[in-house]
């Protein structure tokens, strides 16, 4: 049996320009779906997967994420003086749910560049890839889907969905063979292919696992799409020289580098608050028979 998962890389390293101007001051990964920062999800279905060695990879300007997972002692004292129990507790609980560290990319040179500078956290062992803009909520973890692949075969794992034919260029193509149920065996992949180029529809979204030699890959990785050092590069040399495995994972995906998807998540979340939900979705209805 393949290593368990133990650690994950959180990358947040990006500018968020889809989504100016707010992201000028706010980062993206703050953004928040109902009452919590999108970044915070993340960390939780690493948490919900077993995994609580977190390594955070921000820029400069990021440290509100930091701030957000540090304890606050005056804001606790205030809660605790107030009376406000189950909110100091749930404010405690954030610093509390896993071992966070943060590593700060000073140049904005891609995905791939961010991870590899996680090459002494991560040892020589797998681990956990979650992109910084995807959100996904499920019963079952994403992450942890893709755990139970790697145990299962042993290869690197990523997550996939199928997208639009007609966006397909602007995301990685894969190139892959039905296993079993969700799983297919990915054998090539393109980073924002050509259409003469595409592979398939599938693409990687926001997920993956990866075996410590990729670190060695990255090394030699020259800059791709975008004058960035991809991560998908890389991969697909895994690919090529061992094959990877695709997970076309359960739950809903939310791309928070995307207005129109951002409120999605807000809305469907609030939906299911169980402080607000019956209240909005009154709200929603009412709003209905006005427009």
């Amino acid at each position: 049996m393949a290593t368990k998962i133990k650690k994950a890389i959180i990358p947040a390293a990006g500018l968020g320009t889809r989504v100016l101007p707010i992201t000028k001051a706010l980062p993206k990964e703050m953004l928040p779906i109902v009452d919590k920062p999108s970044i915070q999800y993340i960390v939780e279905e690493c948490v919900a997967a077993g995994i609580e060695d977190i390594l955070i990879i921000l820029n400069r300007g990021k440290t509100v994420i930091e701030d957000h997972f540090d304890r606050a002692p005056e804001l606790e004292q205030h809660l605790q003086k107030s009376g406000k129990g189950d909110i100091l507790e749930s404010v405690k609980a954030i610093a509390n749910m896993a071992n966070i560290h943060f590593i700060r990319q000073k140049e904005t040179k891609g995905l791939g560049h961010a991870v590899s500078m996680a090459r002494s956290f991560v040892g020589n062992e797998p681990f956990a890839v979650l992109y910084g803009d995807d959100v996904i909520i499920g019963e079952d973890p994403a992450i942890g889907q893709l755990a139970r692949a790697y145990e299962e075969y042993g290869l690197g794992v990523v997550g996939i969905k199928e997208v639009p034919e007609k966006d397909i260029v602007r995301y990685s193509s894969l190139k892959v063979e039905p296993l079993k149920d969700n799983i297919f065996r990915v054998t090539d992949m393109i980073e924002k292919p050509s259409p003469d180029r595409v592979l398939s529809c599938y693409s990687i979204l926001g997920r993956c696992i990866l075996p410590p030699e990729v670190f060695d890959i990255l090394e030699k990785t020259q800059p791709g799409s975008g004058g960035e050092i991809q991560l998908t590069d890389a991969m697909r040399q895994l690919t090529v020289e061992k094959s990877m495995i695709g997970v076309d994972y359960t739950g809903v995906r939310y791309d928070m580098g995307n207005k129109l998807s951002i409120l999605q998540a807000t809305c469907e979340v609030a939906l299911k608050h169980p402080e607000v939900g019956e209240a909005f979705r009154i709200y929603l209805k009412n709003l209905a028979k006005n427009l």
